[in-house]
């Protein structure tokens, strides 16, 4: 039929949104549920689909475009601030389930080249559902969103290599069409290619295509850079996966990648769609249904297996068990990018017939499983660590080489993460000679801090015997500057319990956290998100010229209604309805007299500044004390600071007044 694929097309995605609408009600990530679209549609459920081949098309550009923003992605700056992850954990995970797997399969009478397939596959985990997850809980700044970021991108990066390596794993010779030294010399070369193209040529393209400042012709030239060079990677034998993500390196290098990113992403997510269901189209439901207790039982296997192998992973990289425990659990599914290294084996013979079956079943529910299995996660967590476990095993070796002894202080602050909050805390704390300890479980952190002489200790604090070592219950205030909320829940009832009168301070990420975190024994609460509006309209007031004690006032109720004034717009007190107050066209602005300016060593009467500019000074600043309202015989010093207020118009011929006498002072 003439419009066949078009048809095929509409059955897609109008079955698409009402799976995906229902699967978000129920929290199910999206991937399974264009997987399920797949499956229905495909020829193994409705059969509603004539034009496979075509589909199958559509997801190949999926496959590339996937590829192409990895690689537009990918930043060496952004590798350095997780590098122990990416660079120590992600090769140690890889490397440890590749090994099970392997010794599996081969156990199973496999060949040795299939048996490292299945390693790789099995080593892989996915990127969309873990980094979705993380992002809808709040944990991707918490150390096991970071460990679980760093093995992930370490894990799409490895995929053009496993790629690459696939060929040279293939028993039969005669898959091969190339000996594997010409694979490899072609696959130098095309990188070589992709050097020449991100130094020399590209740069210069875009910069040309960008002055048109033609949103059309910018993304017309990124497609064709991403496509010409997958295409020639295939010409020459290579994948188009390599070849796209060699140009998304290109695009990345050339300084326009995050305009590439803008304008690609979309794209990239339907043709994406269109792949994920194409896989759903292979999977054939009725070879689940006939064996469902080992289908699940493999399942459950490979869900422990790679969470060991994770775990243990992150243990050596020096995170506590809790910590490894998370990260293992979120890494434990079959990720999307198995999927694409399963299609490049089966053109050399791995997975083929009821393998291939198996393995699309098991991805797809180790991926339903994902979303229940990181929820369950910190109970299971937490369960693990109340077993009889030695001390040394719960907690890993300190990182530091040499560990300082913490006195036995009393009346000190406690602050709990050693972030970006938690450094300005403690770089106040040192200034103000307050006493200070500090508690981070990021070996990486713990480290340097310690080189600069922080009072830091390494552990965990869901722990007592971690906040009993630092003499919590003899200090005055513990703050929580951690990312994790449900880290923080179980961190202020451990305080609390140990310290019933310590003051807690706790900063939180989002209002609806609040009640609980109070619940719980937390004594004050900085929500994120309202303390920041918080600072926008007190700048915004005070740029109205709005009292400032009816400012305070106002932040004062606000902050002790819980915010519910700013969550519940209309039900503003009456008494801060004149807050509206303001003062069009008048401005207040600063000048500072230098030594040799006219007006240094003259009072205010004799510049009269009213009558010459149309300002008045409201305030003098001289050293580090205000002197307001000064009267008419006050001598102006040099270094002083004049706060003068006038129209705006007026305000702009002043300024330039005193900048012209200024300068004039400085360059005679």
């Amino acid at each position: 039929m003439e419009y066949a694929l078009l048809k095929d097309i509409v059955y897609i995605f109008g079955l698409s949104i009402i799976i995906l609408i229902i699967f978000h009600r129920i929290q199910v990530p999206f991937i399974v549920g264009y997987l399920l679209t797949g499956i229905l549609v495909g020829p193994y459920g409705l059969a509603l689909i004539e034009g496979v081949s075509e589909v199958e098309v559509l997801a190949e550009i999926g496959i590339v475009l996937l590829l192409f923003t990895i690689g537009v992605e990918f930043s060496f700056k952004n590798l350095l601030q997780i590098k122990r992850s990416v660079l120590i954990g992600g090769p140690l995970q890889v490397i440890f389930t590749t090994v099970v797997g392997f010794t599996i399969a081969l156990s199973l009478d496999m060949p040795i080249g299939e048996s490292i397939f299945i390693g790789f596959l099995l080593s892989l985990s996915s990127t969309v559902i873990v980094l979705k997850l993380l992002q809808e809980r709040a944990e991707v700044d918490t150390p096991q969103g970071q460990t679980a970021l760093g093995i992930l991108i370490f894990q799409d990066i490895l995929i053009v290599p496993m790629m690459l390596l696939t060929p040279l794993l293939a028993e039969n010779p005669s898959l091969l069409m190339e000996s594997p030294y010409t694979i490899v010399a072609k696959g130098i070369g095309i990188v070589i290619f992709a050097i020449i193209l991100a130094k020399w040529i590209v740069p210069r393209i875009l910069y040309y295509v960008v002055r048109t400042q033609s949103r059309e012709l910018f993304i017309l030239s990124i497609i064709t850079i991403c496509f010409s060079v997958a295409w020639i990677s295939h010409s020459v034998g290579l994948s188009l996966a390599l070849g796209a993500f060699l140009a998304g390196l290109v695009v990345s290098e050339s300084g326009y990648s995050h305009h590439t990113l803008d304008n690609v992403l979309p794209l990239r997510d339907v043709f994406t769609s269109f792949f994920f269901i194409s896989i759903g189209m292979l999977l054939d439901i009725k070879y689940f249904f006939e064996q469902p207790t080992l289908i699940i039982l493999l399942v459950l296997g490979i869900l422990i297996i790679k969470t060991i192998a994770t775990g243990f992973a992150s243990l050596l990289i020096g995170f506590p068990l809790r910590i490894a425990i998370l990260v293992g659990l979120a890494l434990s599914q079959v990720g999307e990018f198995s999927f694409i290294l399963a299609k490049t084996g089966l053109m050399y013979g791995f997975l083929s017939g009821d393998y291939f079956q198996l393995f699309l079943s098991i991805s797809v529910l180790s991926m339903v499983a994902s979303p229940f299995v990181i929820t369950f996660s910190p109970h299971l967590a937490g369960y693990l660590m109340k077993l009889p476990l030695p001390q040394r095993f719960k907690f890993v070796t300190n990182p530091v080489k040499k560990r300082k002894k913490f006195h036995s202080i009393n009346d000190h602050l406690v602050i709990i993460g050693y972030g970006f909050n938690g450094r300005n805390l403690a770089q106040a704390a040192k200034m103000s000679g307050i006493p200070y300890s500090i508690i981070e479980m990021n070996p990486e952190i713990v480290r340097e801090a310690d080189e600069k002489n922080e009072p830091i200790y390494y552990g965990d604090a869901v722990h007592e015997s971690i906040l009993k070592s630092l003499n919590i219950e003899g200090a005055r205030i513990a703050v929580v500057a951690i990312s994790d909320p449900a880290t923080t829940r179980r961190i202020i009832s451990t305080v609390r319990k140990i310290s019933p009168n310590i003051h807690i301070i706790v900063r939180s990420r989002y209002i609806r956290e609040l009640n609980q975190l109070f619940e719980l024994g937390a004594n004050e609460v900085i929500p994120e998100e309202f303390e920041t509006s918080v600072e926008i309209f007190t700048r915004v007031l005070t740029k109205y010229l709005i009292p400032r004690d009816e400012i305070e006032a106002f932040i004062s109720e606000v902050r002790s209604h819980c915010y519910e004034i700013l969550r519940s717009p209309l039900n503003i007190s009456a008494t801060y309805s004149d807050l509206d107050r303001h003062v069009h066209g008048i401005n207040i602005s600063t000048f500072r007299i230098h030594q040799n300016s006219p007006i240094n060593g003259k009072t205010l009467v004799q510049i009269d500044l009213r009558k010459q500019y149309g300002v008045s000074v409201v305030a003098i600043q001289r050293d580090s004390k205000i002197l307001p309202n000064p009267d008419a015989d006050m001598v102006i010093q040099a270094n002083d600071v004049l706060y003068v207020i006038g129209s705006s118009e007026n305000i702009i011929i002043a300024t330039h007044k005193f900048a012209s006498l200024n300068e004039s002072d400085e360059n005679p």
